[in-house]
């Protein structure tokens, strides 16, 4: 299983290719080759998976029945724009144009591991969707962390 942990700021190429840190690089699966999914965040984000990351999840949103409304709309929210990326010899993904729109990136980015996947972030709304306060912060973990 993959962990990623941390935060790294990252530059995008005028080509949409973006350098995926070598720490993120060396925790990928082998299994997955230089294989990875990339699909848009519930934020204005992207989230790449590893390959056998992203089976697990497909897995559970695919085997949802296609006679109910709700889970199709789960379905194609999910699945729009999804794309499978490899990384290239110099450990670049190319980031597809509509992804790049639907994320606000352009130069800068902020590449944070969140254990069995990663986020790509413009760096203005990722700091808008950080919890500055720390109270609010303690308060979060208390009520979904506390036994």
């Amino acid at each position: 299983m993959a962990f990623f942990t941390s935060e790294y700021e990252c530059k995008i190429d005028a080509k949409g290719r973006l350098v995926l840190p070598a720490k993120i690089k060396s925790a990928l699966p082998e299994a997955s080759g230089n294989e990875l999914v990339i699909r848009r965040g519930f934020e204005p984000c992207l989230i790449l998976y590893p390959m056998v990351e992203y089976k697990k999840i497909y897995s559970k949103i695919a085997g949802l029945s296609e006679f109910n409304e709700e889970y199709r709309k789960l379905q194609r929210n999910f699945f729009r724009g999804s794309s499978v990326v490899e990384l290239d010899s110099a450990g670049r993904l190319l980031i597809p144009k509509l992804m790049l729109g639907y994320s606000q990136l352009d130069r800068d980015a902020v590449v944070v591991g969140m254990g069995n996947k990663v986020e790509i972030w413009n760096p203005s709304l990722y700091e808008e969707n950080l919890i500055n306060d720390p109270s609010e912060f303690s308060k979060l973990a208390q009520k979904y962390l506390d036994e």
